[in-house]
């Protein structure tokens, strides 16, 4: 099949199956995986990218950020290994947060894909790990170097060969290594699959490789985006938002200018790095933002390369979104998931009808003991807010923004770490009042029953500045960490004993529209299912 025959019909065929193909390779990956991380609160992305290094299609329940990155973390690989120099079973990894995702605890996996002798893509898997060493997963480090085990762009197999320093390297350094290992090992069996799938691709629709295919779908892509841009108003859009600092708040600010059908976005403004983990190296800021204009644009299309050609982002170098080594960055979500409610916030004005209020957003909590029975615990416990409001449609409640992570099961959680939730209950009146209502946000208690002492590690936001509503709607409820009913600092770690209680209080979303025009059916349903009571009506 040549470039003349790629016909409107035959591309959608093939687009959806490169998206199938996709999402096949992302359920190898968590059906082989070890962790819960993966396994069940798919903490992951799978990207296909053809020769050039351009993406095609990634997997439909991936983590958004890790779209943006993936492109940039395969250029880095082909610049220490040159596609000409690369192999058949060759495997290149890397965990470097300047390079990858933000931060090491996130493993990029890349093999290079051959058909007839030539490369005619790459398949990226990407997961968090359970552990990399240092101080764990956490905002508490001061610099890079306490943040674990920092890989280069490196061989973890060469023409099919494993590179066994590698892998002891990596067990000699983590807590709980076989699940760290059998993670890793899940990320190459994805890809392998992936080889298999994407051969068989072209096999059967009888292409000499992706070129022509890909350029149609992200060119189509391209020119969607493009038109959605060109209906906004030319302008410069501006906005300032403040959050949770370390002694004190920052600042986060950005300029957005729209000129015909393309966007520029810079961060001039935004306060510098802090010493502590919650710095944001560059590639995750600009992953956050394509994510947030990809909502804005064609979030009905697949995503791929060609929606983020008309966008560019700026940043100052050394602020808190252009973190620089050998800054902390573990906890860069902390900072960078502000992001989106940033840019949503500039381009109000823009596009009213399209823009989300706040969200309560995801809590990430690492747990790092004992089980009972002696193994070795280290593991991310996984929560959310409410989300944000929008024009005609109330905020779900207890659901993530910008991220999607899904929450361990408790009878899942509970086996893998021996700690008991104790409770876990939405918070009535916590989503912000709205002519549309924010999502509630819950309350989940958390006991360590391991008979061990428990380290615990917050990553809390929205404790001090909660989710904002939007046109004349309410904030939502603040986030809070309680240990022992004490308030603690959401970004502490802290010794649980056995029988010690840590308590979440989830933030819930902010409303959008004046709470006035709430329709009366509306309020009688939520006083009905307790979402508020009547004493929130006040």
């Amino acid at each position: 099949m040549t470039a003349k025959t790629l016909d409107a019909v035959s591309v959608g065929i093939m687009w959806d199956r490169l998206v199938a193909v996709s999402d096949e390779i992302v359920s190898t990956l968590v059906r082989t995986s070890f962790s819960t991380i993966v396994s069940e609160s798919y903490d992951l992305t799978v990207a296909l990218l053809d020769a050039q290094g351009q993406l095609m299609a990634q997997g439909t329940y991936s983590v958004p950020v890790f779209m943006g990155t993936a492109p940039a973390t395969l250029q880095h690989m082909l610049d220490v290994y040159p596609a000409d120099s690369l192999q058949p079973g060759d495997v290149v990894i890397t965990n470097d947060p300047w390079l990858g995702t933000g931060h090491t605890f996130d493993i990029n996996v890349m093999r290079p894909i051959f058909f007839a002798g030539t490369i005619v893509a790459y398949v990226i898997s990407i997961t968090h790990l359970p552990d990399i060493g240092g101080l764990g997963f956490g905002a508490a480090a001061r610099e890079i170097y306490h943040e674990g085990l920092r890989l280069p762009v490196c061989k973890l197999f060469d023409a099919g060969l494993q590179n066994d320093f590698i892998i002891e390297l990596m067990r000699t350094n983590v807590r709980a290594p076989d699940q760290v290992i059998g993670d890793l090992m899940a990320n190459v069996t994805a890809t392998k699959a992936g080889e298999t799938m994407l051969t068989d691709f072209l096999n059967e629709f009888d292409l000499p490789d992706f070129a022509d295919l890909s350029g149609e779908i992200r060119g189509r892509s391209e020119a969607a985006t493009r038109l959605r841009i060109a209906d906004m108003a030319d302008g410069i859009y501006q906005n300032e938002i403040q959050i949770e600092g370390v002694d004190g708040p920052l600042t986060l600010a950005c300029s957005i200018e729209i000129t015909g059908d393309t966007m520029s976005v810079d961060f001039t403004g935004t306060d510098p790095c802090v010493r502590r983990g919650i710095n944001v190296p560059f590639c995750y800021t600009r992953a956050m933002v394509l994510y947030s204009m990809k909502c804005l644009t064609v979030p009905e299309l697949p995503n791929n390369g060609g929606s983020v050609v008309p966008i560019t982002v700026t940043a100052p170098t050394g602020c808190l979104l252009d973190a620089q080594p050998p800054s902390a960055t573990g906890a860069r979500h902390m900072i960078g998931h502000f992001v989106s409610p940033l840019v949503f916030g500039a381009l109000a004005a823009a596009v009213p009808d399209s823009i989300q209020a706040d969200c309560g957003m995801m809590d990430l909590m690492t747990f790092q003991g004992k089980h009972r029975d002696g193994h070795d615990v280290s593991t991310i416990y996984f929560a959310s807010g409410g989300f944000g409001a929008l024009a005609g449609m109330d905020g779900a409640e207890t659901t993530p923004g910008p991220s999607n992570m899904a929450v361990v099961p408790v009878e899942v959680w509970e086996t893998l770490t021996s700690t008991s939730i104790e409770h876990k209950a939405l918070l009535p009146n916590s989503g912000g009042a709205g002519e549309f209502r924010g999502g509630l946000g819950q309350e989940v208690v958390i006991r360590n029953d391991s008979g061990h002492l428990m380290t615990v590690f917050c990553m809390a936001n929205r404790t001090e500045f909660p989710p904002l509503g939007l046109m004349g709607g309410a904030p939502g409820q603040a986030r809070e960490h309680r240990v022992n009913d004490v308030t603690v600092d959401p970004k502490g770690h802290y010794e649980l004993a056995p029988g010690d209680r840590i308590t979440l209080i989830e933030a819930g979303g902010g409303g959008f529209g004046d709470p006035k025009d709430r329709a009366q059916t509306a309020i009688n349903a939520d006083l009905a299912e307790g979402f508020i009571t009547p004493d929130g009506l006040d």
